[in-house]
């Protein structure tokens, strides 16, 4: 990638790695079935003819120092789940700021089991360590923050997208999910002993299948245009970092979170909506978050305070 214009001799390239041309050309063949664009030139060698738009720590790392992102970035070109592999690693012991980003996922989850499409490079899917000193009723407020979070570095990247935060989160661009949250804690009563956080952006698909089709959209469908993975990884990892410790040091944070997002999102006040919870249906019409993040819905039983489930319009 420094000397991509460069056309290099698969001798030189092989005695680079102490191996052999056939290896060069076996190794060559895997990077174009990985999407990246090389170029052989007969008697000449290969030639890289465009900086492939990958998410590999030696690209993000410079990008993100000074927050807790840039020491402990594992990248994978297919793996089953980010938030699976995360899972485990933190449960070795791995340090917080850890994130596992990958190029494609074969099993990805969004909340309620439910799967994420992940097409290869074309979204950003990753998932983030974090080992805050917090009640396991404050997790809802992280979660929050992290869709603030993730819609502020979308802003950054284009400031004419206009966004919406579905509760409890999901980022909406006309409409359909651009990006959902998963969030999962390892925790005793009253501690959290570490969180996962997953993040898929739909960055630059350019269509969706079956159901999907009129639930999800991308970046690149709403906008026409092409988007870096790279610069929008890197925009949300750093949104991500300011976050994080805002609402682990500021006294304030928590009313911060919750004024943003209810200001940020149409589905938590005068919304109707139906709500799918632990297998019962509610109906009703949305008036705020109550002070710990929970959706607040007026139903014709009265208020009811709606701690998890699958929201959808009425």
């Amino acid at each position: 990638m420094e000397h991509a214009t460069v056309v290099v001799s698969g001798t030189k390239i092989a005695q680079e790695i102490s191996g052999t041309r056939s290896e060069v050309w076996r190794l060559i063949q895997q990077l174009r079935c990985l999407g990246v664009d090389v170029a052989g030139h007969p008697a000449a060698g290969y030639q890289l003819k465009a900086v492939p738009d990958l998410l590999l720590p030696e690209i993000l790392a410079p990008l993100l120092r000074g927050t807790i992102f840039d020491s402990h970035i594992h990248h994978f070109y297919k793996i089953d789940s980010t938030n699976t592999q995360a899972m485990a690693a933190a449960a070795e012991g791995a340090p917080e700021g850890s994130v596992f980003i990958t190029e494609e996922q074969s099993a990805g989850r969004g909340r309620g089991g439910h799967a994420w499409e992940s097409a290869r490079s074309a979204g950003i899917y990753c998932s983030l360590i974090l080992r805050p000193a917090l009640p396991p009723s404050d997790v809802l407020l992280l979660s929050l923050a992290v869709g603030l979070a993730a819609g502020d570095a979308l802003k950054q990247i284009d400031a004419k997208i206009r966004l919406d935060l579905k509760w409890p989160n999901d980022v909406l661009l006309h409409e359909k999910k651009v990006c959902g949250i998963l969030t999962e804690m390892n925790a005793e009563a009253t501690r959290v002993r570490y969180v996962v956080v997953g993040v898929g952006i739909n960055v630059n698909q350019q269509s969706f299948s079956g159901q999907l089709e009129n639930q999800a959209t991308s970046l690149r469908m709403a906008t026409g245009r092409e988007w870096s993975r790279v610069e929008l990884a890197a925009a949300l990892l750093k949104s991500l970092d300011r976050e994080y410790a805002s609402f682990i040091s500021k006294k304030d944070a928590r009313e911060s979170i919750l004024r943003r997002f209810s200001e940020q999102s149409s589905w938590v006040g005068g919304k109707q909506i139906r709500v799918q919870e632990n297998g019962s249906m509610l109906e009703g019409t949305t008036e705020g978050l109550d002070e710990r993040g929970f959706l607040l819905l007026r139903t014709r039983q009265g208020l009811r305070t709606i701690l998890s489930g699958t929201v959808r319009p009425l």
